[in-house]
C-alpha cells in the first residue's frame, strides 16, 4: 500500500500490513515535484509579492510566471486567471459576475448548487447515466438566464459532460439575442476540477466563458484553485482590500501554493495521456474482479467508456449499508468513499445519486472507488478481495445468500432502469 504519512500528535492503530487508499477524487498526494517547486516559497524566499523592495518584486516576478503557465496550459492569456482559495471560491466568484437567472444540472458539485440557490434558478435533470441533455439544458435558458454552469466531469459516478455541444447551445441562444437586440448576456462556466487530470481543459476548445481548476486533486496543495474568466466577464470581487489578483481576491498571494498549482497542472498535461490509459486498466482490472465476485453489484454512470473518468469507479451493493462497509474496508486498510467528501462526511445519501433516481436501497449501500498515480495492481486486487470479504460479512449480518442478492437487485433494477 501506497505510505502516507498524516502529522500532529497523538497514537494511532498499527496500519495493517496490506492495504490500498481508493479515495483519490477526494484528495490526492503532494507530487515531489510539486513539493519541491513549493518548498522556497514557504522557506528562504518568504517575501511578500507587493512590497516594494528587489527581493518581493522577484516572488511578484514567480506568480506571474505561475500564472502564465496556467494559461499557457489551457489556451488563455495570463491577465484572464485568477488564483484563488480552491474551487469553491472560483465557482462562488464565477456565479458572482452574474444578477439574473441561472441554469444548472442536477449532479453538479454542492458549492455550484449553492451558488445556484442565491439566483432564480432552473435545475436540469440528468438520466440515470448521469449525463446532461444538451437540448435540455436548450429548454432551460430563459431570456433573462445569464448563467449555465455544467461541470466537465462529475467526481461521483465519472461521467463526462458534453460541455462542448452546451457550448454550442449557448452560443445559439447569444446569436438570437443578437438579432433580437437583447442586451442580456449569457455565459458559460464549467468547473473541471474533477477532470483536469484526464481531459483537456482548453478553454477555446470546451467554448466555456469560465473556467474552474482545483490543485488538490492534481496532485498539488490544498486551498488552492483557479477560475479563468474570458474577455467578456466581468468578475466582482467577494473579498475586498487591497486589490490584489486584478483587483478580483485581496489578500496577500499564497505564492507558494500559486507556484505548486502551476507545477501541478504542468505535470498533469505532461502525463495525462498514459496515466489515463494507465488507470483506465487498473479500473476495468477492479470492476472484473469485482462482479466476478460479486455478479450482481450494480455499476453506475455512462457504459461508454468515452464518457467515464479513467480511474473512478462506482459500485452498490442493494440492502447492504456503505457505512458499515467502509468501517469494515478500513479495519482492512483499504479507503474507499461514498461520494464527494462534503456528502460523505455527513454520511447521507447523495444528492447525484438521487438525481440519477437511484433506489434507496442501492444509494445506500455505495462506494465510490477512484485510483491515482501510486495505484498499483497488488493495491487493486487486494481491495477486491477486501470488498468482498466486507460484503460476504454484511451478507451473512442480514441472512443474506447470492440467490437473495440477486433477486433483490433485479427488482430494483426493474424499477429503475
Amino acid at each position: 500500500m501506497t505510505s502516507f504519512s498524516p502529522g500532529g500528535p497523538g497514537p494511532r492503530a498499527a496500519a495493517p500490513e496490506r492495504g490500498a487508499y481508493l479515495d483519490y477524487a477526494a484528495a490526492t498526494p503532494l507530487a515531489p515535484e510539486v513539493l519541491e517547486a513549493m518548498l522556497p516559497f514557504l522557506t528562504e524566499r518568504f517575501w511578500n509579492p507587493s512590497a516594494p523592495y528587489a527581493l518581493a518584486r522577484d516572488v511578484r516576478d514567480e506568480v506571474e510566471r505561475a500564472r502564465g503557465t496556467v494559461a499557457r496550459l489551457i489556451g488563455a492569456r495570463p491577465g484572464n486567471v485568477v488564483f484563488t482559495a480552491g474551487a469553491t471560491e472560483a465557482n462562488n466568484l464565477a456565479f458572482a459576475a452574474v444578477g439574473g437567472h441561472v441554469v444548472v444540472d442536477a449532479v453538479e458539485h454542492e458549492s455550484v448548487l449553492a451558488c445556484a440557490g442565491q439566483h432564480a434558478r432552473r435545475t436540469v435533470r440528468v438520466g440515470t447515466d448521469g449525463i446532461v441533455d444538451p437540448a435540455a439544458v436548450a429548454r432551460a435558458i430563459r431570456p433573462d438566464t445569464e448563467l449555465v454552469s455544467v461541470e466537465l466531469a462529475n467526481g461521483e459516478i465519472g461521467c463526462v459532460q458534453p460541455v462542448r455541444e452546451i457550448a454550442r447551445v449557448v452560443a445559439a441562444e447569444r446569436a438570437r439575442r443578437l438579432e433580437a437586440r437583447e442586451r442580456t448576456p449569457l455565459y458559460l462556466h464549467s468547473d473541471a476540477s474533477q477532470a483536469a487530470g484526464a481531459l483537456s481543459v482548453n478553454v477555446s476548445s470546451l467554448g466555456v466563458d469560465l473556467l474552474t481548476l482545483s490543485a488538490a486533486k492534481l496532485y498539488g496543495p490544498k486551498q488552492v484553485g483557479v477560475l479563468w474568466a474570458s474577455d467578456d466577464v466581468r468578475l466582482r470581487p467577494l473579498v475586498l482590500g487591497g486589490g490584489q489578483e486584478g483587483g478580483v481576491r485581496s489578500g496577500t498571494e499564497n505564492v507558494s501554493g500559486v507556484v505548486g498549482m502551476a507545477r501541478a497542472l504542468e505535470l498533469a498535461c505532461e502525463r495525462r495521456g498514459e496515466e489515463s490509459r494507465r488507470l483506465e486498466r487498473l479500473r476495468e482490472r477492479l470492476r472484473a474482479q469485482l462482479v466476478g465476485r460479486l455478479p450482481w453489484v450494480v455499476v453506475s454512470g455512462p457504459r461508454n467508456p468515452r464518457r467515464r473518468l479513467p480511474g473512478l469507479l462506482h459500485v452498490s451493493f442493494a440492502g447492504l449499508e456503505a457505512r458499515r462497509l467502509v468501517i469494515a474496508l478500513e479495519r482492512a486498510g483499504v479507503s474507499v468513499g461514498t461520494g464527494s467528501a462534503c456528502a460523505a462526511s455527513r454520511m447521507r445519501v447523495s444528492h447525484v445519486l438521487e438525481a440519477i433516481g437511484m433506489p434507496r436501497p442501492l444509494a445506500e449501500g455505495s462506494l465510490r472507488l477512484t485510483l491515482g498515480r501510486p495505484t498499483t495492481e497488488a493495491e487493486v486486487d487486494y481491495a477486491a478481495e477486501a470488498i468482498e470479504r466486507a460484503v460476504r460479512a454484511e451478507m451473512a449480518r442480514l441472512a443474506l445468500d447470492d440467490e437473495g442478492m440477486a433477486s433483490r437487485t433485479a427488482e430494483l433494477l426493474a424499477g429503475w432502469r
